[in-house]
């Protein structure tokens, strides 16, 4: 056990039982910010790589040269 939670460990037991659902509230609810937020983030993913455009290209090269001629002339 880190030192961190043993002082926290510590100050809750100073806690008065009456007191003590209100933390449980507070550690429940920064708990839940903390889940959410990466859900959220793996649903903005999901997301975009839903949005994301499918290439249709197979030859790279020739795109590559037929977007140079085009801008060149060469």
């Amino acid at each position: 056990m880190t030192a961190l939670r043993q002082s926290a460990i510590m100050e809750l037991e100073k806690i008065p039982e009456d007191k003590l659902s209100f933390v449980i509230q507070i550690m429940q609810g920064v708990n839940g910010l903390y889940n959410d937020s990466n859900k959220e983030r793996k649903d903005a993913f999901a997301r975009l790589e839903q949005l994301r455009k499918k290439g249709t290209v197979t030859d790279d090269d020739a795109e590559l040269a037929s977007y140079r001629e085009d801008k060149y002339g060469r």
